[in-house]
């Protein structure tokens, strides 16, 4: 089969078939694209044409490039290309899968970021006031400070917040959020998060709603449009400023911290697996490592002979 439609049907799979998000779909594209292209370049443009031998090949060169490739990125990129291959011998297309071979780059394993609880209280004030100091024009700050007080309450990916619809939070102190794979999973919501959600719902969301079209989206945009991924990216970054944070803070720091103050105030780990969504307990262990540092720290300065 050519690579071109050999690309496409497997992209076709994973969206339709595995229920693949938008996002990780279009990460197997861009991927497959500079596969696909290179392979052009030796003049091969038929999957039953692919060897080991090139593969490898690929392989090796993408790791020795420069600027060099990120270690994840790198891992991504041959999961696609082995991906592609195997969904070509599943499916009949080709005999033979030319990247079984293929061995996956060591990822070093590197402890999330996260704040600490008083850095994420900062953050909660600088992106705007409290449901109880709100003053009416404020519609922009009560939506951020929902926002952001939501992200940090749920440890939802940022994705999945801004594709909640109202109908989503009517479950009064539970969360219906939809993660990857479109796996529903639902989240408890504390009373602070509660408070500024409603507040933006009854005292923000309508008048920013008569400036768009109608959406059953819950976060909106300053001109009524649904809240995009980037823009509560920079809702995040300007609080951060506001805030005076000198570390990154992303819409993931706000997942890391969520997941870490729940490890260090006693949740069981399989309890935070649920909350947040992971399909193994594995990807969820390595929040561990942060709270035994924390404990570390402890143990150093409260016990007599811990030096």
């Amino acid at each position: 089969m050519q690579l071109e439609r050999a690309v496409d049907a497997y992209l076709r799979h994973s969206s339709i078939e595995r229920g693949l998000s938008d996002h990780t779909v279009a990460a197997y594209g861009r991927d497959l694209a500079i596969y696909r292209g290179w392979l052009g370049e030796r003049g091969v443009a038929d999957t039953t044409d692919v060897t080991p031998a090139l593969v490898v090949e690929f392989a090796a060169e993408r790791a020795s490039a420069q600027p060099p490739v990120a270690a994840s990125s790198l891992a991504r990129l041959q999961s696609s290309v082995r991906g592609l291959h195997r969904f070509l011998v599943r499916e009949g297309i080709d005999d033979t899968d030319p990247s079984s071979k293929l061995t996956p780059p060591k990822q070093a394993r590197r402890l999330p970021k996260a704040i600490t609880i008083e850095q994420v209280e900062r953050l909660l004030d600088a992106a705007g006031p409290a449901p109880a100091d709100a003053m009416p024009g404020e519609l922009v700050g009560m939506r951020d400070r929902a926002l952001l007080e939501l992200l940090y309450a749920t440890g939802a990916r940022v994705s999945e917040i801004v594709q909640l619809d109202v109908d989503d939070l009517t479950h009064g102190d539970v969360l219906r959020v939809r993660g990857k794979g479109s796996k529903e999973r639902i989240v408890p919501i504390g009373s602070y998060a509660r408070a500024a959600v409603d507040a933006y719902l009854t005292r923000a969301r309508p008048e920013l709603s008569r400036r768009g079209r109608a959406t059953p989206k819950l976060f909106l945009g300053a001109r009524g449009a649904p809240l995009s991924r980037q823009s509560a990216w920079l809702v995040i970054q300007s609080a951060s400023e506001r805030a005076g944070l000198t570390a990154h803070v992303s819409p993931h720091t706000l997942r890391h911290s969520f997941a870490t103050h729940l490890l260090q105030g006693g949740a069981d780990v399989r309890v935070v697996q649920e909350l947040l969504g992971h399909a193994s307990v594995a990807t969820t262990q390595i929040y561990t490592h942060v709270s035994v540092d924390a404990l570390r720290d402890v143990y150093a300065t409260s016990h007599p002979r811990a030096r």
